[in-house]
C-alpha cells in the first residue's frame, strides 16, 4: 500500500524557506573566503531581496488576512500565522545583517582605507565640502513637511528614505512639533569626500547634520531616519479590461499607495517619535524594525563600483567563451544546419544569443522572427535588432510580458518602442504570465523554409546574463521548430495544437510530463533496476510534485536535487529512507538554470526548462521544457550537473529542513562556479594559441599569396 504523503508535517512553509535562503546569501556576506567588496555586495543583495519579499509575498498574505481567510498552506499555517512567523524570523535576520555590517564589514573596509564616516568624523576641509554640498545642491531641493491640524501627515511613498524631525520654537521648548523630510532620490546616496581616496558619507547624514537650516526660527531636538515598505503587488483585473497595456499602466500608478508592510526606524529614534510614526502609518508593532545602522543597506551594492584602486577586493574579471563557429563574421545559420549548440552562461558569452538575433535581422533570407521577452535590460541590443529586422521588412512578432514583476514599467516602454519600429507586439495572455524564453527565426534556405531557434532557461537580458547562470540551446531541429511555431500561434492567436513533438508547455503539460517521468522511474525501481532522478531548479514548493518525489523515494528511486532558493521538501521522513539528497549553491553567480534528468534504464533523458517546480510555474504561466537531443549536449549537461553536485565550497546540504555547509576536511576544494570560469579561460587560451599558430603558419606563405589580398572573402581559401 502506497503511503499518503499529504501531511502538514511533511512540508516546510514556503515563506520561511525563502527567509532561510536569504540567510544563505547573508552567510556569503559573512564568509571571509569571499573578497571583501563582494561580501559588501552580498549584504546589499540580502536587503533588496527582503524588500521585494515584503512588497510581494508578505503583501499577498496581508491581503488574505484582511479578508479573514483561514485556509492553511501545505505546512498547515494560516496567513496570520505566516505573517507573525515571518516577522519573528526577519527580526533575527535584521540583527544579524547589522552585526555583519557594524562588526565585520566596516572594520575590514577601514583596514583597507575605505571609510564611511559621519559628519563629526570629517576633517575641516571635508566638513567645508559637506556644508557647501548641502547649501548648493541639497537645500534647494529639500521640502520640510509639517504635521499639524492644518497640514496633515504627508503620504510616505514605498521604499523612500525619510527623516522624522521634532522641533520647538527657540523661545518655547515645551511646544514640540513634528515634521518629516524626504531624502530625494535624484542624488547619489554615497557621496565621495575630498582629500582621501576612498572616504564616503551617506546622503542622509549630510542632511541630518544641517537639517536645522530648513526650520528657521525653530530648534531641532531630534532627527532620525525611517522607511516604509508597501504592498507593491500588481493586481490586474484582466477579465475587466480589453486593453491589458492600459490596465497595467493604471495599476502601476495606484501601486505606490499600497498598505504598509514594514516600518524601519533608526534605533536612536525616541519612543515618542516612533509611536507617532507607528500610529500615523497604521503599522502592526511586529512589523516595526529598529535599525542599528543606516536604514536600507541596498546602497552597499553600489559601494564596490565607487571604490577605486582595490581590484584585489573583488572577484577577478574573466572573459566568457565564444565557440569559434559562432563568432562575429561566422554564419550562425550554417553552423546550426550541421549541429546543435549548448550555451552555459555566463561562462559561454551571451553575446552569441545577441548575435543570433542580429544576424536574423540583417540576413536577407530571413523572413520572420518571433520571440518572447520577459525581462530585458534598460538598453537592450536585442530590442534594437528586432526593430531593425522590422524596418528591413521582416515580419517580427514579439510577446512582451508587461506583467513581469518590477519590470512592468520597463516592459511597457519597450512594448511601445517595438510597435513604433514596426513590430507586432503581444502583451501577454489573460490570466497567465508568459515566462518561457524562445526565439524563432524562419529563413528561406537553398533547400526550402527552415526554422532556427534559441531556447533558454533565463531571460533575454544582456546585463543579468553576466551574473546569472543559465543554459540555452541553439538548434535547427525540425520537430522543435514546428512545435515552436505552434507555440507562437497559441500566443498570438486562437490555436490549440493537439500535441507537441518535443516541447512540453505549461500550464499543466509540464506537470503531467514530470509526473509521467517520475512514474516511469518508480516502475523501473520496483523491478529492482537502477532508477535515478536529478533536478536543478530555483525553487521547489509545489505540494503535488513534492508528494510525487516522496512516493518515488519510498519506492527506492535515488533522487538528487539542487535547489537554490525555496525548498518545501523535507528529506528526513522515515518512509523515504536516505533516497533524497538536496543541495543548495549560493555563490558568485545566481544559480538560475533548470535541469531535469531521468535515468530511464540508461537512456539518460535530459531536459532544460524555464520552469521551477512551483505551482505558479506549472499551472499559471506559459513555460517551456525542452530536450537536449544531441548526445554530446546531453553528456555536457550531465557533466555540468555532476560538477555542481560535487561542489564542496558553496554548497549547503539539506538535513531535514535546514541547510548546512559541507565539512571539507579531507576533501580537495571544488567550487563549481570557479571550475566553470577556469574552464572558460582554458578554452579561450587554447583558441588564442591556435589562432597564433595559424597566423604563424600563414605568414610563411605571405609572399606567395600577397597578390590574392583583393579577392572577395568567399573566393579565398580558409
Amino acid at each position: 500500500m502506497t503511503e499518503n504523503f499529504d501531511n502538514h508535517s511533511y512540508f516546510k512553509n514556503r515563506e520561511l524557506s525563502w527567509l532561510d535562503f536569504n540567510g544563505r546569501v547573508l552567510e556569503e556576506a559573512r564568509d571571509p573566503e569571499n573578497p571583501l567588496l563582494e561580501r559588501v555586495n552580498f549584504l546589499g543583495i540580502t536587503q533588496s531581496n527582503v524588500d521585494e519579499f515584503f512588497m510581494v509575498r508578505v503583501a499577498s498574505l496581508n491581503k488574505m488576512y484582511s479578508v479573514n481567510i483561514q485556509t492553511t498552506d501545505a505546512s498547515g499555517m494560516t496567513p496570520k500565522e505566516q505573517i507573525d512567523a515571518i516577522n519573528i524570523q526577519e527580526q533575527k535576520m535584521v540583527e544579524k545583517r547589522y552585526t555583519t555590517y557594524n562588526r565585520s564589514l566596516l572594520p575590514q573596509l577601514e583596514k583597507n582605507n575605505i571609510r564611511i564616516i559621519k559628519a563629526s568624523e570629517a576633517t575641516e576641509e571635508q566638513y567645508k565640502f559637506i556644508r557647501r554640498y548641502f547649501n548648493d545642491e541639497l537645500y534647494p531641493v529639500l521640502t520640510p513637511l509639517a504635521d499639524d491640524s492644518s497640514r496633515p501627515f504627508p503620504f510616505i511613498s514605498n521604499n523612500s528614505l525619510n527623516i522624522a524631525v521634532r522641533i520647538h520654537e527657540s523661545s518655547n521648548e515645551k511646544n514640540k512639533r513634528f515634521a518629516t523630510v524626504r531624502i530625494p532620490d535624484v542624488f547619489a546616496r554615497i557621496i565621495r569626500l575630498p582629500h582621501a581616496d576612498n572616504t564616503f558619507i551617506l546622503l542622509e547624514d549630510v542632511i541630518k547634520e544641517f537639517i536645522g537650516s530648513l526650520f528657521t526660527g525653530y530648534r531641532v531636538s531630534e532627527a532620525a531616519a525611517y522607511r516604509v515598505i508597501r504592498d507593491m503587488d500588481l493586481d490586474v483585473a484582466e477579465e475587466d479590461t480589453s486593453d491589458l497595456l492600459r490596465e497595467v499602466q493604471k495599476q502601476l500608478k495606484q501601486r505606490e499607495h499600497g498598505g504598509v508592510m514594514r516600518l524601519e526606524i533608526e534605533n536612536t529614534m525616541s519612543e515618542r517619535l516612533s509611536k507617532r510614526l507607528i500610529k500615523t502609518l497604521a503599522v502592526d508593532d511586529k512589523a516595526v524594525y529598529r535599525i542599528n545602522g543606516p536604514i536600507d543597506l541596498t546602497f552597499l551594492k553600489k559601494l564596490p563600483r565607487v571604490v577605486t584602486g582595490h581590484a584585489d577586493l573583488s572577484y577577478p574579471a574573466f572573459k566568457p567563451f565564444v565557440d569559434p563557429k559562432l563568432t562575429a563574421g561566422k554564419n550562425i545559420f550554417a553552423a546550426l544546419r550541421k549541429r546543435d549548440f549548448l550555451l552555459h552562461h555566463p561562462y559561454d558569452s551571451f553575446a552569441t544569443v545577441v548575435r543570433f538575433i542580429e544576424q536574423a535581422a540583417t540576413d536577407p533570407n530571413v523572413l520572420a522572427i518571433k520571440m518572447t521577452l520577459y525581462r530585458v535590460s534598460g538598453n537592450s541590443p536585442i530590442i534594437k535588432y528586432l526593430g531593425m529586422a522590422a524596418q528591413h521588412g521582416k515580419q517580427v512578432t514579439v510577446l512582451v510580458e508587461v506583467k513581469a514583476r518590477f519590470d512592468e514599467e520597463n516592459n511597457v516602454r519597450w512594448a511601445k518602442q517595438l510597435e513604433k519600429m514596426g513590430c507586432h507586439v503581444i502583451y501577454g495572455l489573460v490570466g497567465l504570465k508568459t515566462h518561457c524564453k524562445v526565439a524563432l527565426v524562419i529563413r528561406h534556405d537553398e533547400d526550402g523554409i527552415r526554422r532556427y531557434l534559441h531556447l533558454g532557461t533565463g531571460n533575454y537580458n544582456d546585463v543579468t546574463a553576466n551574473f546569472y547562470t543559465d543554459m540555452g540551446i541553439l538548434t535547427a531541429n525540425s520537430d522543435i521548430g514546428v512545435d515552436a511555431s505552434h507555440l507562437f500561434n497559441m500566443l498570438s492567436g486562437y490555436s490549440k495544437p493537439p500535441y507537441f513533438h518535443k516541447l512540453h508547455i505549461s500550464p499543466h503539460k509540464i506537470r503531467e510530463f514530470i509526473n509521467k517521468k517520475i512514474d516511469e522511474e518508480i516502475k523501473i525501481s520496483k523491478t529492482g533496476k537502477k532508477a535515478l532522478i536529478k533536478m536543478k531548479m530555483n525553487s521547489l514548493s509545489d505540494q503535488k510534485i513534492i508528494e510525487k518525489l516522496y512516493e518515488a523515494a519510498a519506492a527506492g528511486v535515488k533522487i538528487q536535487l539542487i535547489v537554490r532558493g525555496i525548498c518545501c521538501l523535507k528529506n528526513d521522513l522515515p518512509a523515504i529512507g536516505n533516497n533524497i539528497e538536496v543541495h543548495s549553491i549560493v555563490g558568485r553567480f545566481l544559480e538560475h538554470s533548470r535541469i531535469y534528468y531521468f535515468y530511464n534504464e540508461g537512456k539518460e533523458d535530459v531536459y532544460l526548462s524555464s520552469a521551477d517546480m512551483m505551482t505558479r510555474n506549472l499551472d499559471r504561466r506559459v513555460e517551456l521544457l525542452f530536450p537536449a537531443l544531441q548526445e554530446d549536449l546531453q553528456r555536457k549537461i550531465i557533466s555540468i550537473f555532476k560538477t555542481m553536485w560535487e561542489d564542496n565550497v558553496k554548497t549547503r546540504v539539506l538535513n531535514g529542513e535546514s541547510f548546512e555547509k559541507i565539512d571539507r576536511r579531507g576533501l580537495a576544494r571544488l567550487s563549481a562556479q570557479e571550475y566553470f570560469v577556469a574552464e572558460a579561460q582554458k578554452k579561450n587560451k587554447l583558441l588564442l594559441d591556435r589562432q597564433k599558430e595559424a597566423a604563424r603558419d600563414d605568414s610563411v606563405f605571405t609572399p606567395m599569396t600577397q597578390h590574392d589580398s583583393s579577392l572577395p572573402d568567399d573566393q579565398r581559401e580558409e
